[in-house]
């Protein structure tokens, strides 16, 4: 009787596959349509209604804070990173084009169907949308098989998992795109979800092997692996796995993070010191987003959306304006040079976490090396700010020089919030926390998701992450106002936001 009803536990586990598919699917599909038709990015949207839902589960007593009920959820929460290593081969890719000045164009296989399935989404756009959700759980899944994901809710049936996830996938093509050559549309897929695992597999054991030294987390390595393989393989076409991700793999992932956030939202509120944390997050979104676009426009002399939203993607690692780009929603121009620019700033990333690591051991910020860093993020951004506003529209330079600033405004913004943060009452860890959420900083997210900053940190994250996601409509904004209006950005307007953000940043670090 005890093993029948093991069995039936198991079976109800799988039913929380399909649950999560009609809870994150029609988030991301409603999403798109609210703004069909328009030039704003469905991101904002997706942060609206991904936090109402998880809300509302807990409010009627569907689930818990952190939806333990909805294992499925938070595995699709978990999968940031693979999203990203599709972003990091992509900007290998790009890098290895622009530093050996190769202008290549690859061979597209596929045309899309332009058949509108839902109000705003084709019907090819839906398919990869789907096959992103499977690809997400099947990769995690497969993962978590291979080297043991922990004991959870899910832990016996990562396998069928993985099975049921990467087989959809592989089914979910659209019938009526135009496909060149499907046999080898289908291999470039396969091959695309063998390397994801074998990149996750190799960064996963480099960063346990060198955590007795220093605590890199998994999506540094993964990052450096990625980038490099696609450096190599960089006249290689995409496939079905790659386009799925790309288009759909982080607003997929957003939507079960804010699902998660949002289950969490009561609680927060009651914790001690959480005021001051979401004021920061809240408040140092427009300030470091707006501030960085002030600086680009008063001394780059530079208002166009090609270069404000890929510099500032790379600048502050963020996560809404990554997907927003990476989607094609600011513009093929952005699309290109965001995966380039979201690169770029991790190579930096040795220094963050290094010291993040060190700091969360001592409790407290290890206040001469940020300075340090701090400083040479502020050389860089000057020698970027020179050399884009010499730039006369030339696109390598500007690519360049777009290069130099998201390394240099991404040190100042991690480090300098750090810093400033350090100063204040803040905890350590939940400063580590602030910040983060403060530029919505993928990697930084990503690295407390894994435990980085301790096991409260960790199940805070995802409601602390995506509540600055509230601003992303005034973001969201601004950048489809300067798609309306041939990729100019209203440039009074910016410099309100940024000296709103400096004003709230003050109040939140010393008043809260």
């Amino acid at each position: 009787m005890e093993e029948l009803m093991g069995q039936f536990a198991s079976m109800q586990l799988l039913n929380q596959f399909w649950i999560s598919l009609f809870l994150i699917i029609p988030i991301v599909l409603i999403s798109r349509t609210v703004v069909a038709g328009t030039r704003y990015s469905p991101i904002l949207i997706i942060v609206i209604f991904g936090l109402s839902m998880g809300f509302i589960l807990v409010q009627t007593g569907v689930s818990e804070p952190g939806l333990p009920d909805f294992p499925m959820i938070n595995l699709i929460a978990a999968t940031t990173i693979i999203a990203l290593v599709v972003t990091f081969f992509v900007g290998g890719q790009e890098l290895r084009k622009i530093f050996s000045k190769k202008e290549l164009t690859s061979d597209e296989m596929v045309t899309q169907s332009m058949e509108e399935a839902v109000l705003g989404t084709n019907r090819t756009q839906l398919v990869m949308i789907v096959r992103a959700f499977f690809l997400l759980i099947g990769l995690e899944g497969l993962f978590r098989t291979i080297v043991g994901g922990g004991v959870t809710s899910l832990s016996e049936v990562y396998a069928l998992i993985a099975y049921i996830g990467l087989v959809g996938a592989v089914i979910f093509i659209d019938n009526k795109a135009t496909i060149t050559n499907k046999p080898l549309y289908i291999r470039k897929g396969l091959i695309e979800m063998v390397v994801i695992i074998v990149v996750l597999f190799f960064a996963f054991h480099l960063a346990s092997w060198i955590e007795p030294t220093v605590a890199l987390p998994q999506i540094f390595f993964a990052m450096l692996i990625s980038a490099g393989i696609g450096a190599i393989f960089y006249e290689w076409s995409f496939g079905p796995t790659i386009k799925a991700l790309l288009f759909a793999g982080i607003p997929v992932v957003l939507a079960g993070n804010f699902m998660v956030g949002g289950s969490r939202i009561g609680d927060a509120f009651a914790i001690d010191g959480m005021n001051a944390v979401l004021a920061y997050g809240f408040f140092g979104q427009l300030f470091w987003m707006f501030g960085g676009i002030a600086l680009l426009i008063f001394f780059a002399k530079t208002n166009h959306v090609r270069n404000l939203a890929p510099g500032m993607a790379g600048a502050l690692s963020h996560s809404g304006l990554t997907g927003a780009c990476t989607a094609g929603d600011l513009g093929d121009r952005a699309a290109k040079r965001a995966p380039i620019m979201i690169n770029i700033p991790f190579f930096g990333h040795v220094f963050v976490f290094s010291i993040l690591a060190l700091s969360a051991e001592q409790g407290s910020l290890m206040t001469l090396p940020a300075v340090i860093i701090v400083a040479t993020g502020l050389g860089l951004t000057v020698l970027a700010l020179r050399n884009l506003a010499g730039a006369n529209g030339d696109d390598s330079t500007e690519v360049k020089a777009l290069m130099q600033f998201s390394f240099g405004w991404q040190l100042v913004a991690v480090f300098g919030g750090l810093v400033m943060l350090s100063m204040s009452a803040m905890p350590f860890d939940y400063g580590g926390m602030a910040q983060a959420s403060a530029i919505s900083h993928f990697g930084l997210f990503a690295a407390i998701q894994e435990g980085m900053l301790g096991a409260e940190a960790a199940a805070l994250i995802p409601f602390i992450f995506s509540m600055p996601f509230l601003v992303h409509p005034i973001v969201f904004f601004m950048f489809g106002k300067a798609m309306k209006s041939d990729g100019l950005m209203p440039i009074k307007t910016v410099y309100m936001l940024a000296l709103i953000g400096v004003l709230g940043v003050a109040s939140g670090l010393f008043f809260l």
